[in-house]
């Protein structure tokens, strides 16, 4: 079927927050890795989530014309396309918009959803991701709140962030912050609740020592009890409905048994993207190594045409993607637990 629906992400949602489960959210920049996503999810019988950054889109749109938001609704209108092929349900949402980024990516997306519901169309995307954590808390809010209202008026849900996820992605590096800026407060949370719960329905990324990018054992320090404390901050004050839907930045990596003590916490989505990008490059490495003289018209040779056709080793990159992915599936707890059919 396509694209979820708005009432379909939401049952998506409530579902894993109360089975204990989350979606892999894999980011994408190209049909091989779209195609890989959703073979992952239909082959794991899992709903999930499939998004795209600023850099993705920029880098769909070609070298040449570098539109983070053209490419981000050509992967999107690709996805609905090819997601009506499988039954699962799948969400579209984007990830990491900084503030400088707002008017030339969230806007035009928010835009593109808002034309199509006047078409009668589905929403272009479920949901998107607003990064304010380079500002202030109360700006941070500020900002977030006037973007959610926007989003709300398509029943599209805002995804926000507080406290920094460490590391490097798409050329936002975060790696020289304080280290107790990579540890949200409980008093953060609640703030956040207070501000956002009015306006409707939100994800919130809260950060327990994540690290975007892939490191060796014990070099992350992650405090998943953090979003024990904070969720308590705030049904201690709001009541058991009041628990947030949270979401895991920085995962490729994580140890199992962490990954699984935050699906306790609230956790209902954790993105990937690092592991995957090494799962797809993998076995395009392995084709070229094994097919060198194939690959390459060396000594005056003309080489092997099926060796050099980009179908041949994008193929095999599909399908380490989707052979990872699956994985994340079982990591999650979400493997068997589509709504396709149900919502």
């Amino acid at each position: 079927m396509p694209v979820a629906t708005p009432a379909q992400y939401r049952a998506m949602l409530d579902a894993a927050q109360k089975g204990d489960y989350a979606y892999p959210a894999i980011n994408v920049t190209s049909l091989p890795t779209i195609n890989g996503a959703l073979r992952a999810f239909a082959e794991s019988k899992s709903d999930g989530i499939i998004q795209v950054s600023t850099g993705g889109g920029e880098f769909a749109s070609g070298t040449s014309v570098k539109d983070m938001a053209l490419g981000a609704i050509i992967l999107a209108e690709a996805t609905h396309r090819l997601a009506a092929r499988y039954d699962v349900l799948v969400a579209l949402h984007t990830d990491h918009c900084h503030p400088k980024n707002v008017d030339k990516f969230l806007k035009p997306l928010i835009a593109a959803t808002a034309e199509r519901r006047a078409a009668g169309r589905g929403n272009l995307f479920n949901s998107h991701m607003f990064d304010g954590s380079e500002l202030k808390l109360d700006e941070n809010i500020r900002q977030s709140k006037a973007l959610m209202e926007e989003c709300a008026r398509h029943e599209i849900i805002l995804e926000m962030e507080a406290g920094v996820v460490g590391g490097e992605e798409d050329g936002h590096d975060t790696s020289g912050v304080a280290n107790d800026k990579l540890y949200t407060t409980p008093e953060d949370m609640l703030a956040v609740y207070e501000a956002l719960s009015p306006l409707g329905r939100f994800m919130f990324a809260a950060t327990f020592g994540n690290v975007h990018g892939s490191y060796k054992p014990g070099a992350v320090k992650l405090k998943p009890t953090i979003l024990r404390d904070g969720q308590k901050a705030v049904t201690d004050k709001h009541g058991k409905a009041a628990l947030m839907d949270l979401v895991f930045h920085g995962g490729s990596g994580t140890p199992l048994e962490e990954i699984r003590e935050t699906l306790g916490y609230g956790v209902i989505k954790m993105n990937i993207d690092t592991d995957t990008q090494y799962a797809f490059t993998r076995p395009i490495v392995d084709h070229i190594m094994k097919n060198y003289d194939g690959v390459l018209k060396i000594d005056g040779e003309v080489g092997d045409k099926k060796a050099y056709d980009p179908r041949g080793y994008l193929k095999k990159g599909e399908q380490g993607l989707c052979t990872r992915l699956k994985e994340a599936c079982s990591d999650l707890l979400s493997t068997g637990k589509t709504l396709f059919g149900k919502v």
